[in-house]
C-alpha cells in the first residue's frame, strides 16, 4: 500500500487528488481503524496512519479521516487549548491561504467564524487569488492562516 501511495502522490496533480480524497478517506479510516494512533482534530484512532511525502516517504503522518499531518494536529491542538479561536462568544474573520483539508469543514461550519478561503489552484479555495496580488482591504481579517505556502514564493 505505501508504494501505490507514494505512487499516486508524485503522478496525480494536487487538485485532483483533493477531489479523489474526498472518496478514499472514509474508505480509508474504515480500514485502518484501530487504537495505536489517535487524531486529535476528530478523536478518531487507528492501527496506523499513512506515509506521507514527495520524494522521501514518511511513516505514520497523515490522519485517514482527516489528511492531517503533524503540523496540522499541532496547530490544531494550539488553537483549541491556547486560544479562544473556537469560543462562540467572540466572532471572527478568518483568511485562510491554501486551505487543508484537515481544517476546511471544521472552520467552515464554526458558527462563530466567518471563514473565506484563497488560493491560486485549490477547488477549496472561495477566492481564486495570487498571494503576491490580494483583492481583499488591509486589517479585514482576525486571523489568517498561511501554512506552509511561503516557500512556493519566487519573491
Amino acid at each position: 500500500m505505501k508504494k501505490i501511495f507514494k505512487f499516486l502522490l508524485n503522478i496525480i496533480p494536487r487538485p485532483v487528488l483533493i477531489r479523489l480524497s474526498f472518496l478514499a478517506r472514509p474508505v480509508l479510516a474504515f480500514l485502518l481503524k484501530g487504537n495505536r494512533f489517535t487524531d486529535p482534530i476528530d478523536g478518531k484512532s487507528f492501527s496506523m496512519f499513512l506515509p506521507y511525502g514527495y520524494g522521501k516517504q514518511r511513516n505514520n503522518v497523515l490522519s485517514p479521516s482527516t489528511l492531517s499531518l503533524e503540523r496540522h494536529r499541532l496547530l490544531w491542538l494550539f488553537l483549541k487549548n491556547e486560544t479562544t479561536f473556537f469560543s462562540e462568544a467572540e466572532k471572527k474573520k478568518v483568511l485562510h491561504f491554501a486551505p487543508e483539508q484537515a481544517f476546511y469543514k471544521l472552520f467552515r461550519n464554526q458558527k462563530n467564524i466567518d471563514y473565506t478561503t484563497t488560493d491560486l489552484f485549490s477547488p477549496l479555495a472561495d477566492v481564486k487569488a495570487d498571494i503576491c496580488n490580494l483583492p481583499f482591504k488591509d486589517n479585514a481579517y482576525d486571523y489568517i492562516f498561511c501554512n506552509h505556502v511561503l516557500e512556493h514564493i519566487s519573491d
